[in-house]
């Protein structure tokens, strides 16, 4: 249930409301199947006529507790977590579009995504068109199709760090009757809250800031309860005619504000069986009880570490959207005035070749398949997350060849600098 608590109570407080003699701490509730004393108790659960667990593939206690923890974080209605970053981004999509559907977006995302959308999901019969998230209004309004379901972007891409102009891709999106998918997984709610500027529904990948600690992979994807999906019914067929798998129920005029995360789950998470674990929930919800405290510690040494690069004779380029020469600077002002996150990207003067013999001279900073941690990590995007692109699909990323993701962690920041400054003397 939806509280007046500002984010770093809900961080703490929200989802599990322990009853008398019940643990204070949220449990694990580590089971595959949950007990009923008769057949028609079990019998009305499958036809979504009663609410409760009965298998741990569809829904389990300890996860949706702190997917309500997560909704409420982001303002909405209803939640959902599933295994990856990757599932929540697949789930979010597929539950509105089908074969022979259409959707767009960003190119300017993580790689895994891109991939996803352009060439799996292709060979489900959804297509996809990539268009720039600094697409004119004309261009993106010339990117729709008769058969477009939905608009996806990053608030904050990974890894080229573009902001989102959330307010006119959402704009856009509804004037087309269709909703805007954002993953938020940068900046985390506590930085930035995209249902309040007209997005729709959320995803995140909780590996990264929310878990804070490189122990759990999961997702989540949140639903602000405010796309109308009786009002284009004939758009969104999966939500708005029977679902003859589960008797004929009409998910929207069923369930309301909750039908799309009903849908997700009575019906994708029944099929594909994406469940986050239990066990990796319960450590989400210990990373989300820092999460307040650990965002304004990444951004202000990330702020550090970019002015520092900035201001190096060897370093080609910075970019951080903090930084007030940043192209980006005025939207994240706007969008997320507290920060965005702890991750910049820059590059080095020589190229490539010289990128990576600096990666790899770093000592603090650890080379890994991760980002947003709570140690500070570092990645060569075109070599390792995003080498399945071509030099064309890089650039139109926003990805260059010298690209450095530098993950900022919560260590002292001179301590970071120091780590830079040695490495940079090296090449």
């Amino acid at each position: 249930m939806s509280t007046n608590y500002r984010p770093d109570t809900i961080c703490i407080q929200a989802g599990w409301k322990p009853g008398k003699g019940e643990p204070r701490v949220l449990p694990i509730y580590q089971s595959t199947t949950f007990k009923y004393e008769n057949s028609d108790q079990m019998g009305r659960l499958f036809d979504l006529e009663d609410a409760g667990y009965f298998y741990t593939r569809l829904q389990n206690p300890t996860n949706d507790m702190v997917a309500a923890k997560i909704t409420e974080l982001e303002g909405g209605v209803a939640g959902m977590l599933t295994s990856s970053g990757q599932a929540a981004n697949y789930y979010a999509v597929f539950n509105i579009c089908e074969a022979g559907d259409h959707f767009i977006c960003t190119n300017a995302i993580y790689g895994g995504t891109y991939n996803l959308f352009g060439t799996t999901m292709k060979k489900q019969g959804i297509s996809c068109t990539f268009i720039s998230p600094e697409a004119s209004d004309g261009e993106l309004e010339a990117a729709f199709l008769p058969n477009t379901k939905a608009v996806f972007a990053e608030t904050v891409s990974n890894p080229s760090l573009v902001v989102l102009d959330i307010e006119r891709f959402a704009g856009i999106a509804h004037r087309h009757g269709v909703p805007l998918i954002v993953d938020n997984t940068f900046p985390t709610p506590i930085n930035c809250r995209p249902f309040a500027w007209g997005a729709d529904i959320v995803t995140h990948s909780t590996t990264k800031y929310m878990d804070g600690h490189a122990m759990s992979v999961g997702g989540a994807i949140i639903d602000s309860g405010n796309f109308d999906w009786m009002a284009h019914k004939d758009k969104f067929p999966g939500l708005t005619t029977p679902d003859e798998s589960y008797h004929g129920i009409i998910y929207a005029e069923k369930f309301g504000k909750m039908a799309y995360i009903q849908k997700a789950t009575a019906q994708l998470m029944r099929d594909l069986g994406s469940i986050q674990s239990p066990q990796n929930a319960f450590l989400l919800n210990v990373g989300l009880e820092t999460l307040h405290l650990r965002m304004p510690r990444h951004c202000e040494n990330a702020l550090k570490v970019a002015k520092y690069l900035q201001s190096h004779e060897k370093i080609a380029w910075v970019n951080y959207a903090g930084l007030e020469d940043n192209k980006y600077h005025a939207l994240a002002e706007k969008y997320m005035p507290n920060g965005t996150c702890g991750v910049i990207s820059f590059g080095l003067k020589g190229g490539r070749d010289i990128s990576i013999q600096f990666m790899d001279k770093l000592k603090l900073a650890a080379i890994v398949t991760h980002v947003a941690d709570a140690r500070t990590c570092v990645l060569h995007p075109a070599s390792h997350t995003h080498r399945q692109m071509t030099d064309e699909q890089l650039r139109e990323a926003g990805v260059q060849p010298d690209l450095i993701r530098f993950s900022v962690g919560i260590e002292h920041a001179e301590d970071i600098i120091a780590d830079l400054k040695q490495a940079l003397a090296t090449v």
